[in-house]
């Protein structure tokens, strides 16, 4: 085995190291900055953040913000119907993904090749969204919960990954010893693959929950019922309404422009602060399935 220790380094390869260590050190900035001003804006004074005064860490600390934010009914209405979406749309995505990757994975699947390939023209060809909106309003689905979870309920990329991942994970021999023994095709795939196939579904997991819990295009689409809408729909109100408010000044007295103005500083404010509570789940959830996430990616991406 080489010993690291008796290795020599030449001046070429300390100025590389040095060279990645500083493009890694202004990478971790590029990424960490927004996070730590996300965080000190929703915390700081309204007045300092939007005069700019603010530039990296809180000031004039207040949590007016987080408590308008916990004390305002649309805003937890918003971010429970996000959690429900997350959640169903995201065991609809695995129920679709798996079984049919699996599928695909099968050497004695008649017609696998054409079934692949037909799922391939959708990722460069698609309807439209008139064609999407008309043929979700005739399926009854307008103003409805499945609205969000059924026009996505699968990606071709991602079933593509995890067929690649089960072609080279999962073992031919093991299917057909288990085969032998007597298991039926439901069995071998509940059973047998499932319980081997932890890394990718983490993976598609994340993919999928994480892409439900950003949405907010179905939700503008197909949704009027505001008791409906999603965390980001609610967001997205809040930052319309700013817009809004700040375009209506000029033509009020000058004692409704000032609380006007008051109330669209805080809003600012409840924006930042919106953001970290809409982000803190999935910051908490992904350190648990970052094992998983890696290995998933790795070998469901690059062999096959």
């Amino acid at each position: 085995m080489l010993n690291t220790k008796t290795v020599k380094e030449t001046k070429a390869d300390k100025a590389f190291i040095a060279f990645v260590y500083i493009f890694l050190g202004l990478a971790l900035l590029v990424v960490l900055y927004p996070l730590v001003y996300i965080i000190s804006a929703s915390i700081s004074d309204p007045q300092l953040v939007n005069s700019g005064q603010m530039f990296l860490f809180p000031k004039g600390i207040t949590f007016e913000g987080y408590t308008t934010i916990f004390d305002n009914k649309d805003i937890w209405r918003g971010y429970l119907n996000t959690i429900f979406y997350t959640v169903l749309g995201t065991s609809i995505n695995l129920i679709v993904t798996l079984p049919a990757a699996y599928a695909l994975s099968r050497i004695d699947f008649f017609g696998r090749k054409s079934f692949m390939n037909f799922l391939l023209v959708t990722m460069f060809i698609s309807g439209g969204m008139i064609p999407s909106y008309l043929l979700v309003k005739n399926l009854g689905m307008i103003d409805t919960v499945w609205a969000m979870v059924i026009p996505n309920a699968a990606s071709v990329y991602n079933i593509v990954v995890t067929r690649t991942f089960f072609q080279s994970t999962i073992p031919r021999e093991m299917e057909e010893a288990a085969i032998i023994d007597g298991c039926s095709d439901f069995k071998l795939f509940s059973k047998v693959v499932l319980p081997l196939s932890m890394p990718i579904i983490a993976v598609m997991a994340l993919f999928y929950g994480v892409g439900h819990w950003n949405s907010y295009f179905n939700a503008l689409i197909y949704l009027s019922d505001k008791s409906m809408y999603p965390l980001q729909m609610v967001l997205r109100e809040i930052l319309v309404l700013q817009d809004l408010s700040s375009n209506a000044t000029s033509n009020i007295t000058a004692s409704m422009a000032e609380m006007m103005y008051s109330k669209q500083q805080l809003v600012q404010v409840i924006k930042y602060g919106v953001m970290i509570v809409s982000t803190l789940p999935v910051i908490i959830v992904y350190p648990f399935l970052q094992k998983y996430f890696v290995k998933g990616m790795m070998v469901g991406s690059l062999k096959g």
